[in-house]
């Protein structure tokens, strides 16, 4: 099994006696189902588990009424073997999303209170992907988003000691050197966490085999299963279709991201994907990738002043990839090959770039940047430790001008320091944090 945080915020959630139905959200292949019925196992006495994309029929428990005793009644009837009983029994409600009645029923588990319910989808959040009219509970759930691996995480599935790793976080509070042998070691082990990813079945691969053509294999066959969600609805009737126009589109601004980030200007460019697709239908396409969670949006920032999102440009925008693997699996044969040697060319800085990207969006970071048509630009800008920060990207040591520039100008820019991630140890200058790219998952101060 493979040690996941998430699993602290679920024992967290049973430890309230106030708590109300949990909705575990995500992609499709993240080890929502899995980590749910472990914690459930270990934690109730009677678990009942209802997957209603599977099981079609299990729909029509939610279609007449909400009387909790009646729902228990057609569940233990449909689920052979199923046991209830009152404070000892916990409802997982697989694949909610195709059952928008489930879904309803919510706001009566918690009123009843005999029993928890906690729900996965991985298509949820998806406007208009359900034609019925059942309302949302507002107010009588709480939400978890869930994530593929961080890099802590696949340390974690590597074996490596905590104890070297809060050596590490030591370091970075401190501000020296990591020893040259643990540096190496992580620096290694980051080459292959851009690679490898954070889909559980991937890293699990790798841990086993160390095998990277089953890696890129295992990639590819999620990235053709989440393109078979592509358009997806539910009818009233709650069977399920594709809209192909709205597939089409989909398929279209998916396919341009490598492209897309491939530029010098990384900002994404509508009409960069196609000429004959009008310019609304590929923002709702794009709208859907970003639901789904398989993309984040990074924003270009008028000004670099805090609030950051009072400061965002809504029409200007980068699309990074929600996870570093599957993204290098969208590229050509021997990318991989390329990143574990260190040799890469003009790419590098979109894989680096996204790399980052990847592990602020899994800290629940919002992602920014600041560009001019001067030339100035600056890759991210957060805040961290109560400031806004700019934040340069490196695959090696490259110079950083823009960053120079801005650091230089404080009248100007109101910005007082900086943090670099490059290819080599921890180094504090006057105004500047110089961090190896694997110690971005420690940047949790806001």
């Amino acid at each position: 099994m493979l040690k996941r945080k998430i699993y602290s915020l679920l024992q967290n959630w049973k430890q309230n006696s106030k708590r109300k139905p949990l909705i575990i959200k995500g992609l499709r292949q993240i080890g929502k189902t899995f980590i749910v019925k472990e914690f459930a196992n270990k934690n109730y006495k009677n678990v009942v588990y209802l997957d209603f994309r599977a099981n079609k029929e299990l729909r029509s428990i939610f279609e007449k009424n909400y009387v909790i005793n009646d729902i228990v009644t057609q569940i233990t009837a449909n689920i052979p073997g199923s046991f209830v009983a009152p404070n000892e029994t916990v409802f997982i409600f697989d694949e909610v999303q195709d059952c928008p009645g489930a879904r309803s029923s919510l706001k009566y588990f918690y009123e009843d209170g005999r029993y928890d319910v906690i729900c996965t989808g991985s298509l949820l959040g998806i406007k208009g992907y359900s034609q019925k009219g059942d309302a949302i509970p507002v107010g009588y759930e709480e939400t978890i988003y869930m994530k593929p691996l961080d890099f802590e995480e696949f340390l974690w599935a590597n074996r490596v000691d905590q104890n070297v790793i809060n050596s590490c976080m030591d370091c970075y509070k401190e501000g020296k050197e990591i020893l040259e042998g643990i540096h190496t070691k992580f620096s290694d082990l980051f080459r292959k966490y851009i690679c490898v990813g954070g889909m559980p079945e991937v890293v699990k691969s790798f841990v086993s085999t160390g095998d990277m053509n089953l890696v890129l294999k295992i990639q590819r066959e999620i990235l053709e299963s989440y393109k078979d969600d592509f358009g997806r609805h539910l009818k009233n009737d709650n069977s399920l279709y594709v809209d192909e126009k709205e597939l089409a589109c989909i398929l279209q601004v998916f396919n341009s991201i490598p492209s897309q980030l491939a530029k010098e200007n990384k900002k994404f460019q509508f009409s960069k994907v196609s000429g004959r697709i009008k310019n609304d239908n590929l923002k709702n396409a794009l709208e859907w990738l970003e639901d789904a969670g398989i993309i984040s949006r990074c924003y270009n920032l008028l000004n670099i002043e805090l609030p950051l999102e009072g400061n965002k440009e809504d029409g200007v925008f980068k699309v990074y990839m929600q996870d570093s693997g599957l993204f290098i699996s969208m590229l050509e044969e021997g990318t991989q090959a390329d990143i574990l040697r260190g040799n890469l060319l003009v790419y590098k800085g979109a894989i680096y770039e996204n790399i980052i990207a990847d592990a602020f969006s899994k800290m629940n970071r919002k992602l920014y940047y600041y560009h001019k048509d001067s030339g100035l630009e600056i890759d991210f800008v957060t805040r961290y430790e109560g400031q806004a920060t700019i934040i340069e990207v490196k695959a090696k040591n490259g110079k950083s001008k823009s960053l120079k520039t801005i650091l230089s100008n404080y009248n100007r820019y109101h910005v007082a320091s900086a943090i670099k991630f490059y290819d080599g140890n921890i180094y504090k200058s006057e105004n500047v944090l110089y961090l190896p790219h694997y110690l971005v998952f420690m940047i949790n101060s806001f």
